[in-house]
């Protein structure tokens, strides 16, 4: 476990920042981008949280959010370093993981019979939101991916791209769970 002593250390002042291997590059970085969009996704579920979620999301996401760390790290080193340091990366299991969630919480919500808008209660919302950012994550991973191509742990793209599709489901369920109707798309509007 890291030990932070100091919050501010001024070194990032001249636009750059440390990777985990302590190799500094640009904040506009590639991998840089990509793990500071999965921190944002991980701070949008916590909103989601702190909004209130059912039993059950509340009892998943604080996983996620662990595996989110995890993945943040994965993105943080080069392959050869992980190894070195020890970091913890996804695995195959985490993304059937997510795919065992998603079904479960599929067979509550149904099939989904329409296109919905992103919203419902204030959790959901939040959810819809979570799962926006994971896709926009999902991209930089995929960006970083083609310029990089033997550094990024494939799971990575498959956890993002799985965790989306629960992202969207948990939303569907907690509408569900707090018994308000899904925002259908009107296609007539």
């Amino acid at each position: 476990m890291p030990r932070i002593t100091k919050i501010y250390t001024r070194k990032g002042d001249d636009g750059t920042t440390s990777l985990g291997s302590r190799e500094r590059v640009s904040k506009d970085a590639l991998r840089v981008q990509a793990y500071g969009v999965v921190d944002e996704l991980n701070s949008v579920i916590g909103v989601a949280l702190a909004s209130g979620l059912s039993a059950r999301l509340a009892e998943l996401l604080p996983i996620i959010q662990n595996e989110l760390f995890n993945l943040g790290s994965d993105l943080a080193f080069y392959a050869a370093d992980k190894e070195k340091y020890g970091i913890p990366q996804i695995l195959p299991s985490h993304v059937d993981q997510l795919e065992l969630w998603i079904d479960e919480m599929s067979e509550v919500v149904g099939p989904l019979e329409n296109f919905i808008l992103p919203g419902g209660v204030m959790g959901a919302a939040y959810l819809h939101m979570a799962r926006t950012v994971c896709r926009r994550a999902e991209r930089d991973a995929i960006s970083l991916a083609h310029v990089e191509p033997n550094e990024l742990n494939p799971n990575v793209i498959k956890y993002l791209n799985r965790l989306s599709d629960v992202l969207f489901v948990m939303a569907r369920y907690e509408n569900h769970q707090k018994g308000m109707a899904e925002p259908l798309w009107n296609t007539s509007a």
